[in-house]
């Protein structure tokens, strides 16, 4: 399976340019619908920035409004949408130059691995300079602005508060890294077709199957995420809201529901006048009564401002058991009952593990004025994180149980590797015996 080196190159380059090209417009269309082309000449810069965190990186805030006021801003986040667009075409042009091999050299997938790895954190580099730009913060207009002017007047134009944003090259280096790698090895684990060193060949019944299932699982909770979503966009009215919703932050909010179906849990609170784009229901809880320090997200908490929150269970519950059908379908007819039982929740486990994580979300802003607090409209904040080990740890269970109702309702359904009863009695009598020919099935 050996490339030319010229070539080689030029199919990593390829896969890099691919999966940036696709976040970028991806990050783009989501902040346009956003309203975010109207930003004074920092359009680009905020895409660069969306694209820098959907790949982990970090993207600090900062401001600036002289000795009179003072700015806090930090906002931690990945716009899952771009994430998986990313991945997703990256990962598939990473694999498309092996899929007419058979057998692959134990140096080649390291090496082309390392290819794609070392153009991905120099595009990601580069990027990260353009992801930068400052904005001055817009004081007037409104009933409330009004207020404010009466009491501070002409020291509050004065301050002129700026808020910009810069990127952290070392960790967003460091965090790239790591998931192109996490990219590269999903899109091995899920191909069938790919070719892998004979050294790990042993491990691909027990790991390819099911790496496969999780990975429909994840996209069918986002393409059902997507149908609603659309829904709504059409019949409720606010379809660029929506649409900024789908581009940006769509899997922050099914992945979420899928925890939440199998009875895990967030935490968090939403405070001040502005919010991240989330569905109503969550933006509820999260505020919560008056006085309480966090709210948890849960099916109780959700059902409580929305019984239709009910349906998170059953859903779960039916596209967990269709994974885990899948998984024992294109696994050998060999593996047991109790094995495809293993592979399930530890796979389900391990699913949780990494996209739970991903959907924290902090988020605040504020502003003061000769040491004046935050200044009521102008401040606020969003926190929204996974109760990530008991998530994980009723995802294992879950994952038990539909890994063996998955596979016994696939015992019906011919394998790979199944043979019938009558072709196992033709391969040991063997051919120019007088052993009766039994019909095939």
């Amino acid at each position: 399976m050996s490339s030319h080196p010229a070539r080689a190159w030029a199919e990593a380059l390829a896969a890099v340019l691919a999966g940036f090209l696709a976040m970028a417009v991806t990050a783009a269309l989501g902040l346009w619908a956003a309203g975010a082309a109207d930003l004074p000449g920092g359009f680009l810069s905020v895409v660069a920035a969306v694209v820098v965190m959907a790949v982990g990186g970090q993207v600090d805030l900062s401001g600036d409004a002289g000795a009179l006021a003072g700015t806090d801003a930090e906002l931690t986040a990945m716009p899952l949408t771009v994430t998986l667009v990313g991945a997703l075409v990256t990962g598939f042009c990473f694999l498309r130059p092996l899929r007419h091999h058979a057998v692959a050299r134990p140096s080649e997938l390291p090496a082309r691995a390392g290819r794609t790895v070392l153009l991905w954190l120099a595009a990601l580099a580069g990027l990260s300079a353009l992801a930068r730009h400052d904005f001055r913060i817009t004081i007037g207009g409104g009933e409330e602005q009004d207020t404010l002017g009466d009491l501070f007047g002409e020291l509050l134009e004065a301050a002129n508060p700026t808020v910009g944003f810069r990127t952290d090259l070392g960790p967003t280096l460091f965090f790239g890294l790591l998931w192109i790698l996490g990219v590269l090895l999903v899109a091995l684990l899920v191909s069938r077709r790919t070719p892998l060193p004979p050294r790990l060949v042993r491990y691909q019944e027990p790991v390819r199957p099911a790496a496969f299932a999780m990975l429909l699982l994840l996209l069918a909770y986002v393409l059902i995420g997507l149908v609603v979503g659309v829904v709504v966009a059409t019949t409720r009215g606010h379809p660029a809201e929506t649409l900024a919703v789908l581009l940006l932050g769509l899997p922050n909010v099914t992945w979420l529901a899928l925890g939440v179906g199998i009875g895990g849990s967030w935490e968090g609170r939403a405070e001040g006048p502005f919010g991240l784009p989330m569905p109503q229901i969550l933006d509820s809880v999260l505020r919560g009564p008056d006085g309480a320090d966090l709210s948890t997200v849960d099916l109780s908490s959700l059902a409580a401002h929305d019984g239709r929150a009910w349906w998170l269970l059953p859903i779960a519950a039916v596209l967990l058991l269709g994974a885990a059908f899948v998984a024992a379908v294109r696994s050998p007819a060999r593996i047991r009952l109790w094995q495809h039982a293993l592979h399930g929740g530890i796979a389900f486990a391990l699913t949780i593990l990494v996209v739970a994580p991903v959907t924290l979300v902090e988020a605040r802003f504020g502003l003061s004025i000769l040491g004046i607090g935050d200044l009521g409209s102008l401040g606020g904040e969003v926190l929204l994180r996974p109760h990530v080990w008991k998530t994980a740890g009723l995802a294992l269970l879950w994952g038990l149980v539909a890994g063996f109702l998955g596979a016994l309702l696939a015992r019906p359904v011919r394998r790979r590797g199944e043979i019938d009863a009558e072709d196992a009695e033709d391969a040991k009598t063997g051919p120019g015996t007088d052993a009766p020919r039994w019909k095939r099935s």
